[in-house]
C-alpha cells in the first residue's frame, strides 16, 4: 500500500449557529481544507462524508452529493458514512484505504452535524438511535452512568477524578477559539453540577453542537497516517461482557500501533472521545496509557497531553464532525511542533464502533 498523508485541514467553530445549515457548515470546512492543501476541486477524485443523523436533525437526506456539489466537487463519487459518533472517523478510514490502495490520488473527507435546531428532548431521542432502541431503552447519559457506576464499584474510580477530567478539558478548551464552551471550571463546580444521570452531572456530559471539519488526503506529505484501525462490539449495553471496558477501543489501538510500528508509550499526545468523562478514563486504559482500573488517576495526572482541543466536553460534539475534527486537531498539534506522534480515538455508541488513528511527522 502507498503512504497516505493529511495535506490540508479545515474546520468551523463548534457551537449553536441558528444562521447556518448543515450544507453551509460543511462547505466552510471543505473550502478551508482545500485552500490549506493548495488543491483545486478539479484535482479531487472522491468525496467522503461522515454524518450521523442529518435526515433526522435537518430533514435533508442524500447528503454526500448535496454537500459535494455545493463545494464544487460534483461529478465524482460522493458517499455518506454513518456509524453514530464515529461516523466521520469511519469515513476517514475508508478514504485512507482508497488512497493507500491507489484508487485515488487526492480525496476529501468531511464530517458534519447540525443538531441545535431541534428541541432538547428530540435531540435525546435522535441520539438514542445510536444505541439498541429495543434492548437498552435508555438515553446515552443513562447508559454511560451505568458504565461509570460499574467502574467506580470495581476499581474505586471517584467522582473527583471524573470532575478532574472535565476541569482539565475545560482549561484546554478555554484556549481554543473554535471551542463551543470556553469556560474554566473548578472541581467543586463540576461536582455540584445538575445531576443528569447519577453519578454524571452536566459537567460530565459533552455538548450538543453544530459544526464541521474536513481534511484532504494524498499519497505524499509531511503529516502521515502511520497506523489506523476500525473495530466493532455489540451495540446494546446489555450485550457487553464487561461494563468497565471498551474492548473495541483496545483492539483498534493494538492494530493501529502494530501498523505504525510503535507502542502506546511512544504516543506523545492524544485526542480521545470524551463524550462523557468516564469515556476518557476508560480510553486511557484501553489505549494502553495505563493499567486497567488506573484510568481515573492517570487522566487527572496529565502524564501526557490528552484533549488539548478541549475534547468533546469543551470543544463540542457535533456528532458526525467529531472524528475528522480530532484528526484536524492532531495535525494542528503536529504542525505546531507539540510532538511528532499523535493519536485520535473516535468512538461510536457505547463502544460499538471504534477508530484509532496514529499520525506522525515524517
Amino acid at each position: 500500500m502507498r503512504p497516505v498523508a493529511v495535506i490540508g485541514v479545515g474546520k468551523t467553530a463548534f457551537g449553536a449557529f441558528a444562521d447556518q445549515g448543515i450544507r453551509s457548515l460543511a462547505v466552510t470546512a471543505v473550502e478551508a481544507a482545500l485552500a490549506d492543501a493548495g488543491v483545486t476541486p478539479g484535482q479531487v477524485g472522491a468525496f467522503y462524508l461522515g454524518n450521523f443523523a442529518g435526515p433526522s436533525f435537518t430533514g435533508q437526506s442524500h447528503l454526500a452529493p448535496y454537500v459535494a456539489g455545493a463545494c464544487g466537487l460534483g461529478g465524482i463519487p460522493a458517499t455518506r458514512f454513518e456509524d453514530a459518533c464515529a461516523s466521520s472517523g469511519v469515513a476517514f478510514h475508508q478514504a485512507w484505504q482508497a488512497v493507500a490502495a491507489g484508487f485515488y490520488d487526492v480525496v476529501v473527507v468531511c464530517g458534519v452535524e447540525k443538531m441545535t435546531n431541534q428541541p432538547t428532548a428530540r435531540v435525546g431521542e435522535i441520539l438514542a438511535m445510536a444505541g439498541d432502541v429495543e434492548g437498552d431503552k435508555a438515553t446515552f447519559p443513562e447508559l454511560f452512568a451505568r458504565i461509570a457506576r460499574a467502574h467506580m464499584e470495581r476499581y474505586g474510580t471517584t467522582r473527583e477524578q471524573m470532575a478532574g477530567v472535565a476541569v482539565k478539558n475545560h482549561r484546554y478548551g478555554f484556549a481554543n477559539p473554535y471551542a463551543h464552551l470556553r469556560k474554566m471550571i473548578t472541581v467543586e463546580q463540576a461536582l455540584a453540577g445538575k445531576v443528569i444521570a447519577e453519578p454524571l452531572t452536566i459537567y460530565d456530559c459533552s455538548l450538543v453542537s453544530d459544526g464541521a471539519a474536513a481534511v484532504v488526503l494524498a499519497p505524499e506529505g509531511r503529516f502521515r497516517v502511520l497506523g489506523i484501525a476500525q473495530t466493532s462490539d455489540p451495540v446494546a449495553l446489555a450485550g457487553k461482557a464487561d461494563l468497565t471496558a471498551l474492548p473495541a477501543v483496545g483492539r483498534s489501538a493494538e492494530m493501529a500501533y502494530r501498523m505504525a510500528g510503535v507502542t502506546a508509550a511512544a504516543i506523545e499526545f492524544a485526542e480521545v472521545h470524551d463524550c462523557f468523562t468516564i469515556a476518557e478514563i476508560i480510553a486511557m486504559e484501553e489505549l494502553g496509557f495505563c493499567a486497567k482500573g488506573e484510568g481515573g488517576a492517570y487522566a487527572v495526572s496529565e502524564a501526557r497531553p490528552v484533549n488539548r482541543s478541549g475534547g468533546l466536553k469543551s470543544k463540542g460534539h457535533p456528532v458526525g464532525a467529531t472524528g475528522v475534527a480530532q484528526i484536524v486537531d492532531v495535525v494542528g498539534q503536529l504542525r505546531a511542533g507539540l510532538g511528532e506522534l499523535g493519536l485520535a480515538q473516535n468512538l461510536g455508541g457505547t463502544g460499538a464502533t471504534s477508530v484509532v488513528t496514529v499520525l506522525g511527522k515524517v
